[in-house]
């Protein structure tokens, strides 16, 4: 792949970004840290500005965009106290050791360093938790890399909105010039991504268009990382005691969480698993509640997911317990009401083809499976990567006492081996960032199933890990130094240890 010259104004944006990095490498933790605190704080102080403008874009309600912002003004804040902590940097110390197993052992220091310039392409269907300045983003800075967005087109004046909130925060707080920048149009963000400054590129969307970004980004004369969500239909599995225990409760929650923002969310349960027989299908139309209708987020998304669900109906074997509908104003914006379905695994497995592609919007279904059907090897059969799995168990079953224990560990196990995250008696829905959550997958779920997006180890991904060997005190980073000036956690191997190796499994 050769690289084209970019516009005057792209190459005004690369430039400054290129210029920033080794000044932004520099800054302290703590200066990162107010910078980050300091866009919350311009956020929330926006939040009622910039909830008006969305409202108008996306379609989404009042109240989840008001709790949006919310979300991102806290993972900002919690990246902030995590670069100051500093367990990031992974600073690791060898001191030189004499009495090494292999001989005279050097001293080694490895800590992290930041990336460079890295491209942001925001998702659609969350305008601030997942765009402009959302986790990814908030990472990158975090991480001490000039961030570019490339600003979704479904909301570009939210985008710009927010940029003028970010940028002015920045720079008050003193970060250099070019440390955020934001871009419009899918070709200046092709463009941008190709440019061999750039070292690291991420991105939320589909899957047809992270696969081309992603192959963009391995096919450079000098690849780069690329870290993509791209799709998920999270499947749930719930078994026969877990029903009768509590039925409704199961349905009302499987319903909220496909109908939550009109479906259209990464996390969505886009199938459940349940016994043949068991009285979910009732219980769920039974508290089928009328659900109003909920604009999609642009008319593109409102014709791909028409044409989905009329697919996924006309299905030999789909019975629709609720048949939901979408319609479609003057403007070409989709309306739709939750659609679910109930077919058994026999005919799931002859429709796999069409059933088994992500819905995005209001649309689930509910896969009836015979008596002594292996759960486990369901997995295998029908997915790949999923960002999350589910299991829905009773009150004795979560003993690990029950006769069909071997079973559910089994069933674990496949969903640990295919996803990010294993909830139990739980939904995907409502993803908490905290430092332990994982959000990712195999293929197709990320493109790169070792990091996450959301959590505090999100901010790995963009930066590379450097050793330093016999290093003067004085001219080692600060994170490696033995005085541990910046007070962070330091892994220092004793001497001597490497004799003890094994040795306690003899």
């Amino acid at each position: 792949m050769t690289h084209e010259a970019l516009s005057p104004d792209l190459e005004a944006v690369v430039a400054r970004a290129t210029t920033a990095a080794p000044h932004l490498a520099t800054t302290t933790a703590t200066q990162r840290a107010r910078a980050l605190v300091a866009i919350a704080d311009a956020l929330e102080t926006a939040s009622p500005d910039l909830v008006h403008i969305a409202l108008r874009e996306t379609g989404l309600t009042q109240a989840r965009l008001t709790g949006e912002v919310t979300r991102t003004a806290v993972q900002l804040r919690l990246f902030a106290d995590t670069i100051v902590d500093g367990g990031y940097l992974d600073a690791r110390i060898d001191p030189a050791d004499p009495d090494f197993a292999l001989g005279q052992r050097p001293d080694i220091r490895r800590t992290h360093i930041p990336l460079g310039p890295v491209i942001n392409f925001s998702a659609s269907n969350f305008p601030f938790a997942f765009s402009v300045m959302g986790g990814d983003s908030a990472a990158i800075l975090a991480a001490g890399c000039p961030l570019i967005v490339k600003a979704h087109s479904s909301h570009p004046d939210l985008s710009d909105a927010t940029a003028e909130v970010a940028t002015r925060a920045l720079t008050q707080a003193g970060m250099p010039e070019g440390t955020f920048q934001l871009i419009h149009g899918r070709e200046a963000g092709v463009q941008v991504l190709q440019d061999p400054r750039i070292k690291a590129g991420s991105f939320t969307g589909s899957i047809r268009v992270g696969r081309i970004l992603a192959d963009i980004a391995a096919n450079r004369p000098a690849p780069i990382p690329f870290f993509g969500e791209l799709g998920s239909v999270n499947p749930v599995f719930i078994t026969a005691d877990a029903i009768t225990e509590r039925a409704d409760e199961i349905a009302t929650g499987y319903l909220a969480s496909v109908a939550g923002s009109a479906g259209q969310l990464c996390t969505k349960p886009g199938f459940a698993f349940i016994p043949a027989g068991s009285a979910l299908p009732q219980a769920i139309t039974h508290n089928a509640t009328d659900v109003p209708e909920h604009r999609l987020l642009d008319p593109r998304i409102a014709k791909s997911y028409d044409e989905r669900r009329t697919a996924v109906l006309g299905t030999a074997g789909a019975n629709p317990l609720i048949p939901g509908g979408i319609r479609f104003d003057d403007d070409g914006q989709g309306w739709a009401t939750p659609t679910i379905i109930a077919i058994s695994l026999d005919d799931f497995r002859t429709g796999r083809d069409t059933l088994l592609e992500e819905s995005f919007g209001p649309l689930s279904i509910l896969v009836e499976t015979p008596t002594g059907t292996d759960l486990a090897a369901l997995m295998p059969e029908f997915y790949e990567g999923n960002l999350s799995g589910t299991l829905h168990i009773s009150e004795a079953e979560a003993t690990g006492e029950t006769d069909n224990a071997p079973q559910l560990r089994a069933l674990i196990a496949a969903l640990a081996n295919q996803v990010g995250r294993v909830l139990f008696n739980g939904w995907s829905t409502g993803v908490a960032v905290t430092p332990a959550q994982q959000h990712g997958g195999p293929w197709p779920a990320t493109t790169n199933d070792s990091s996450t997006s959301v959590g505090t180890a999100a901010i790995t991904r963009f930066q590379r890990p450097v050793a330093y060997q016999n290093a003067p005190q004085a001219l080692l980073p600060e994170a490696l130094q033995d005085t541990n000036p910046l007070g962070i956690p330091q892994h220092i191997s004793p001497a001597g240890q490497s004799h003890h190796w094994g040795t306690r499994w003899h």
